[in-house]
């Protein structure tokens, strides 16, 4: 249940990113699919990037963690988003990220929303 709050959590976080920043657009295919369908396909990646990716990446930058005092975790998110937008891009259904600050804007509206979804449904966490 915990991994379904997670992955609608995630799929509004990149929805209102892709709504505030300009450089976010979510592509859906021509033809009768919901665009539901298309937040909760990116979403799913994501979260599944986040899931496994992400640990061995903050393991492997844990001294730049250290020495920014944990900033360097906006860095990471914005890789992820990239890293997640060049997964989906081969699909119909994908996000594109125009350029490295625009993932930085966007991973922060994610993380925001992340941080506060997650503050609203306890159930969420991991």
């Amino acid at each position: 249940m915990s991994f379904l709050i997670r992955l609608v959590i995630n799929a509004v976080a990149i929805w209102l990113a892709a709504q505030w920043v300009s450089g976010i657009d979510i592509a859906t295919p021509s033809g009768d699919y919901s665009g539901l369908w298309v937040v909760l396909f990116i979403a799913l990646v994501f979260t599944v990037v986040n899931a496994f990716v992400k640990p061995l990446v903050q393991l492997l930058s844990l001294p730049l963690l250290i020495l920014t005092l944990g900033l360097f975790t906006l860095v990471i998110n914005a890789l992820m988003l990239l890293l997640t937008s060049w997964i989906t891009e081969s699909t119909d259904w994908g996000i594109s990220v125009e350029g490295f600050w625009t993932a930085v804007w966007g991973a922060l509206i994610i993380s925001v929303v992340n941080f506060v979804l997650t503050a609203v449904f306890p159930s969420a966490k991991r």
